[in-house]
């Protein structure tokens, strides 16, 4: 029998999550290090995975299949394809930096009569995370694909609620409440989204009999399980609104702003260019596979969503005061072009799509993590408070504005490749949506240089007058990513190798194949 590398790369920061837990509360250091060693392990396993996957092999590879509920039709059943290798190697890659950004965030605090949580909870809540995240991305059951999906809200909401971030700290009830408002949104709307996929999933099992992702789909293609049209569309319905809350795709987007806001910034990249992954993820893998003529019905009202989610979340971000919330915005919006590719239906649209959400995920954790250790330092999360940051703290600076090119999509930088690609797979089959989507390049060039100008250039403050610049530490965690963003950008092959024969078969699964160009547009 072979080694169960797929359980292993999940089940090593699960325990890891207990190991911290238990370790004495006088011995924080040592929970930290545990910590960071752990997501370091998991990181190797990850390579490994990487390293042993065969982009022109088997859809599914390195498989693991097990008797699990039998009764039900339950299987423990794992395996992974270019999409979910690309994206189980992200997560593994950026929880060390997530930990390390961290380090002293859940420090003990005394705050009035209140005091911070346990510093050993924190980093095993992360790890905790990490584990469910990745077991979503491995599951090909159904059923257990689910169980994870919303088993990891349950640690989030503590991380959000009990870690919230120190900018807010004053000794008073107001941030209390806030984090924990903020905290109940976010668990309520994706438990809401989690129930009716529970109904979808047990529809599902009514219809096929089983939860073997790979079974229904491939008896939906040799004709031996028909679903009634009306049936799929449903059961399509179900599995896309939980998707869309997790994304989160407009209007089911309103509990990203708050979440991100009142965590802390490492907590923050955890929501954003981890958890919601699973979200746009699950589009590809769940909903495109096992509901081929749904998702094709459900295309014209998706596209429109997605394209009002690039506008919206670009135009509310252009409105901040508010650097945490502004990334949360740019975030919504970037998450509109994730979904737009997705659900252009062509195979430069899914592989942009797929890359963007690698991207996405380091140049957000690039940005929010600079800007965790800039409001680290003053205090505060409001823009105006800024200004003249590049004259006393330099390197801070540049990294922050790095970040900030890259959520811009700046040629050279990892996202534009992303962008551009979902653009062009985009307006080669739908224009006009393809034309409207590219005012989202232009928004995002007006907020992120707005956001940089107030808070990095003009006269010193005297609040940032002393203000030092980024520590060892710190620079550990930015530089690695910083040069991510530039090798992406210029040479994106390793990534589009992999991800791209998974886009070539997702395709088939929807009958789709890529627009042939005119004659006219061929001359």
């Amino acid at each position: 029998m072979s080694f169960p590398l797929l359980t292993a790369t999940a089940a090593l920061p699960a325990l890891g999550a207990v190991a911290t837990a238990a370790v004495p509360a006088a011995r924080r250091t040592a929970a930290k290090w545990l910590a960071l060693l752990v997501s370091l392990a998991t990181l190797a396993l990850a390579v490994t995975v990487l390293v042993r996957f065969d982009p022109g092999g088997a859809r599914y590879q390195l498989t693991e299949s097990h008797a699990w509920i039998a009764a039900f039709g339950v299987r423990y059943e794992l395996g992974v394809d270019g999409i979910a290798v690309a994206l189980l190697a992200l997560t593994a890659l950026l929880i060390p930096f997530v930990i390390l950004a961290g380090w002293h965030d859940a420090d003990p605090l005394e705050t009035g009569n209140k005091r911070w949580r346990p510093t050993q909870g924190f980093f095993a809540l992360i790890l905790a995370v990490e584990a469910m995240v990745i077991i979503s991305f491995e599951a090909t059951d159904v059923f257990l694909f689910y169980i994870f999906f919303e088993a990891m809200l349950i640690p989030m909401y503590f991380l959000i609620g009990g870690f919230g971030d120190r900018a807010h700290e004053h000794g008073d009830e107001a941030a209390a409440t806030q984090r924990s408002y903020a905290a109940v949104k976010f668990l309520l709307y994706n438990l809401v989204g989690g129930l009716i996929m529970l109904a979808a999933v047990i529809g599902l099992y009514v219809v096929a009999g089983n939860f073997s992702l790979a079974e229904i789909a491939q008896a939906r293609a040799n004709g031996s399980l028909h679903m009634a049209t009306n049936t799929e569309r449903w059961l399509f319905l179900g599995f896309f609104f939980a998707f869309a809350v997790k994304a989160p795709l407009w209007p089911l987007h309103t509990w990203l702003p708050n979440a991100m806001g009142e965590a802390t910034a490492p907590v923050a990249v955890l929501i954003t260019a981890v958890v919601d992954k699973v979200g746009t993820f699950a589009m590809l893998r769940f909903c495109l596979q096992l509901f081929p003529e749904a998702s094709k019905w459900a295309t014209p009202v998706i596209l429109v969503l997605a394209v009002i989610s690039i506008i919206y979340g670009a135009l509310l971000a252009v409105g901040q005061r508010d650097i945490k919330r502004l990334v949360a915005y740019a975030s919504i919006s970037h998450f509109g072009f994730i979904i737009l590719g997705i659900f252009a239906m062509t195979s430069q649209g899914q592989s942009g799509a797929t890359l963007y959400m690698v991207n996405h995920g380091i140049s957000t954790a690039a940005l929010m993590l600079v800007a965790g250790f800039l409001i680290s330092r003053r205090g505060s999360r409001l823009i105006a408070d800024y200004g003249g940051v590049q004259k006393v703290a330099p390197v801070l600076a540049g990294t922050f504005l790095i970040g900030g090119l890259a959520t811009l999509s700046l040629p050279g930088l990892a996202p534009f490749v992303s962008e551009f690609l979902v653009l062009v797979g985009t307006f080669s089959r739908y224009p006009a949506i393809g034309i409207i989507a590219t005012l989202g390049i232009v928004l995002a060039a007006l907020y992120t240089l707005v956001l940089y100008q107030r808070t990095m250039t003009g006269p010193v403050k005297p609040e940032v007058a002393t203000m030092p610049d980024l520590r060892p530490r710190e620079l550990l965690v930015v530089a690695p990513l910083i040069v991510l963003l530039i090798f992406l950008g210029v040479y994106p092959k390793p990534v589009t190798d992999i991800v791209n024969p998974s886009v070539k078969q997702t395709l088939s699964d929807v009958h789709k194949k890529d627009p042939k160009p005119s004659v006219e547009a061929a001359k």
